[in-house]
């Protein structure tokens, strides 16, 4: 069998790294069938003694981290987005990020539903991505709503399930279900005349902590009766 330059160096290939206080990483090539142990405790001694002498001119090239980061040194960052506003933040299809890292040249990674880190070549990328974040998420900063109030919510698409509602502008629409529309049971929302652009009355009921959608309830403010025929 062929054999590179370097295997007719040694029957062993010993490779070793760690920090002060220890090894936090080994490889060993070895090509023969077997190895003494004193030749394994020999070479983690010497790679031991060479890691510490290594260690040591690193030490004196540079001590400590630098505070201040060169232009072109690489970066990453954390960043949180409330679940509710993950569709906003993301955009159609990934949209938005598509478009970070089209325009900033920095890479929007997802570690779970709500926590992202951010990659850029420089810390000029990363401040403009951030300037971009902070438009899509603050650009319009939705109104705190109490919870059990009553709002008024405008029908912007009427569906087979329901309808879909804002409660303000700049609010992403969400669906009302036929359930939710009226003490009686709904098949479709036109059974109660609903349409787009009309404004009804809801109760708001926080938000959902799965999905983040509100959740919004027009039955709830109405009266008991003792109607029970179906609207279809």
């Amino acid at each position: 069998m062929w054999r590179g330059i370097e295997d007719y160096m040694g029957d062993m290939d010993f490779k070793i790294s760690g920090t002060k206080t220890g090894i936090t990483a080994l490889q060993a090539d070895i090509k023969i069938p077997g190895l003494p142990l004193k030749i394994v405790m020999e070479a983690l001694t010497q790679a031991s003694k060479a890691k510490s002498q290594i260690r040591q001119l690193m030490h004196e090239a540079i001590s400590e981290p630098r505070v201040t980061k060169k232009d072109n040194m690489p970066v990453t960052q954390s960043l949180e987005v409330p679940l509710h506003q993950r569709g906003k933040f993301m955009g159609v299809a990934g949209g938005n990020l598509k478009k970070i890292l089209f325009e900033t040249g920095v890479q929007v990674n997802a570690q779970d539903e709500t926590h992202y880190t951010l990659f850029a070549p420089n810390q000029t990328a990363m401040n403009e991505a951030d300037e971009m974040i902070r438009n899509l998420l603050e650009q319009e900063r939705e109104p705190s709503l109490e919870f059990g109030g009553i709002y008024t919510a405008k029908i912007v698409e009427v569906r087979e399930s329901g309808v879909m509602v804002t409660l303000f502008p700049s609010m992403v629409p969400t669906l009302l279900h036929n359930t939710q529309l009226d003490m009686r049971l709904v098949r479709h929302p036109s059974a109660l005349g609903l349409e787009v652009g009309q404004e009804i009355q809801i109760k708001y009921f926080g938000r959902d902590p799965a999905s983040g959608q509100m959740r919004l309830s027009r039955k709830v403010l109405q009266p008991a009766s003792s109607v029970v025929r179906n609207l279809s």
